[in-house]
């Protein structure tokens, strides 16, 4: 049996408007507002997920999903630097920002690397097993990159180069041993 897994990035939050790196805040109402216009697209789905983020919790309860949370889904842990604005990591530390960002195994904030989120979202999609039918996972985009980088076994500086905007959607298609991409 294929898994059909849509990951969908969480709505818009403050962080997101200010350019900061959110430090786990809740939606706004616009996100609320916008969670909700979304919900009739969704596609079906036996089983429902969420990261633990408080984003992407709130976006499932405003999608009026009775989603359950999935540890392994949750964005990429950016330690020292939650909450700060990317202008000011810019001024503050350009030589960190600049590794961080063109080198993925490079963790200067004191959190996880590109390169670790990848392993464990590729861990976690390999798990997955055959039956799974379909998931609708709500998650951030850090982890919608990295599975998009494991179903097309591109290489992990790539995570850069994918956008995933807020309430965007991954589709994947597969098993274990195989994911595809899927366009609609």
């Amino acid at each position: 049996m294929t898994v059909r897994l849509t990951l969908l990035a969480p709505a818009p939050g403050p962080a997101l408007r200010q350019a900061r790196i959110d430090a786990d805040g809740p939606l706004d109402e616009a996100g609320r507002r916008a969670a909700r216009a979304a919900a009739p697209g969704l596609p079906a789905a036996g089983r429902h997920l969420s990261a633990p983020s408080r984003r992407c919790r709130e976006t499932a309860e405003a999608l009026g999903l009775d989603a359950a949370t999935e540890t392994a889904l949750r964005d990429l842990d950016l330690g020292s630097w939650r909450g700060r604005a990317l202008d000011e990591l810019a001024t503050a530390e350009p030589a960190a920002l600049a590794a961080w960002t063109t080198d993925p195994s490079a963790a200067p904030h004191g959190g996880e690397s590109v390169l670790d989120l990848c392993r464990r979202v590729s861990h976690w999609l390999d798990r997955l097993p055959d039956d799974a039918g379909r998931i609708l996972a709500v998650t951030d985009a850090s982890v919608a990159r990295a599975a998009v980088l494991h179903a097309l076994s591109a290489p992990p500086h790539a995570f850069w180069r994918i956008d995933v905007p807020p309430l965007g959607r991954v589709l994947l298609t597969g098993r274990a041993d195989r994911w595809n991409l899927r366009m609609e």
